[in-house]
């Protein structure tokens, strides 16, 4: 091979490696400084946003006992479908394609949790304009509401953007439904980078809110599952049968009014505690999906360290909400700050 032959090969083989380097850098850079969570994000542009919100949040509270469970409910069914990026927030009226908020599953979320979030943003919008983002409105009520109810206080890392988009064909898959099988709660959870102990930990938000009898009908009324007594007839057997029969007198009129709701912790309904896997071992647990987690070794193993220590179950759960509010999240120019929750100009 000859020497000018060489000599070109060599000019374009540091060329092409020069340019590689200099697209790495370029990424490398980009990446440092894309903005970071962190609890200090709106020192300087926002200095009272966790007030604000923390004042507006406990009046809503006051005034509606209800809201804790609904905003916990918001902030896990937003996370979970692209991210915490307050996109479940947009209203039907306000977008012309079906939003997040109008799937089948969502319809069921409570307006009072929709509303506390509208109005802490709206007191932010007139304490710094355009600043704090929806989902991070989100993620401190939620926060601040635990708390309310005597469940652990953690910091919140701040710094989401909104969504431009929402749109209801994406919930489809991304959310756990009441008759799911343990094993595929964890299948689902580990998805969204969520261990099965974080997934136990973040049920225990169900020792607070209540239920509609059409999320656990089919476990009162004619159970044909596993264990099923006869034709069809009964009760899932995994239920205490005094329960059981409460719940069938309770909900006799489900199908004419589908308001007709329980508490999912009939023992402390309005307490943040450890209640709610006490109950699972006695038949309590209202959802399939709360049996199942006691019925799986891997995640019963967790309910049952959570249902002997609240300490536990306290650190263990304010870990997971943290996890789970920096799931999908965006930050800088992948997102924006909307001026309304519940519209996307």
């Amino acid at each position: 091979m000859g020497a000018p032959l060489l000599r070109r090969r060599l000019l374009l083989s540091l060329a092409l490696l020069a340019a590689c380097c200099a697209a790495v850098g370029t990424a490398a850079a980009a990446k440092a400084k894309a903005p970071r969570l962190s609890p200090n994000y709106y020192r300087h542009s926002c200095p009272r946003v966790q007030r604000i919100v923390s004042d507006v949040i406990a009046a809503k509270q006051r005034a509606n006992p209800s809201t804790a469970a609904g905003t916990l409910r918001l902030f896990f069914h937003d996370c979970f479908v692209n991210g915490c990026d307050a996109s479940v927030l947009v209203s039907p009226l306000s977008s012309t394609a079906a939003p997040e908020r109008a799937a089948e599953i969502n319809l069921s979320l409570p307006g009072d949790a929709f509303d506390a979030v509208a109005r802490a943003k709206a007191a932010l919008e007139s304490a710094c304009p355009g600043v704090v983002s929806c989902a991070d409105v989100l993620a401190l009520a939620a926060r601040d509401l635990v708390g309310i109810l005597g469940g652990p206080r953690f910091p919140v890392a701040l710094g989401r953007r909104d969504s431009a988009r929402s749109e209801a064909r994406d919930v489809e898959g991304n959310l756990p439904r009441t008759n799911m099988s343990a094993r595929a709660m964890v299948r689902l959870f580990a998805g969204k980078g969520l261990s099965a102990r974080e997934m136990v930990a973040l049920a225990g938000a169900h020792t607070v809110g209540f239920s509609h009898c059409a999320e656990f009908a089919h476990r009162i009324y004619g159970y044909r599952g596993p264990g099923a007594a006869g034709a069809g007839a009964g009760h899932d057997p995994r239920l205490n049968p005094e329960f059981a029969r409460a719940l069938q007198r309770s909900c006799a009129g489900y199908r004419t009014d589908p308001t007709v709701s329980i508490f999912n912790d009939i023992v402390t309904p309005s307490e943040f505690d450890e209640a709610y896997y006490k109950n699972l071992p006695h038949g309590l647990g209202l959802l399939a999906s709360d049996a199942a987690i006691w019925e799986y070794p891997p995640t019963r193993v967790f309910a049952q360290r959570y249902s002997a220590n609240r300490t536990a179950f306290f650190e263990d759960f304010a870990a997971a909400m943290q996890r789970l509010g920096a799931v999908g999240v965006k930050t800088g120019r992948q997102g924006v700050v909307r001026r309304r929750c519940d519209a996307l100009d």
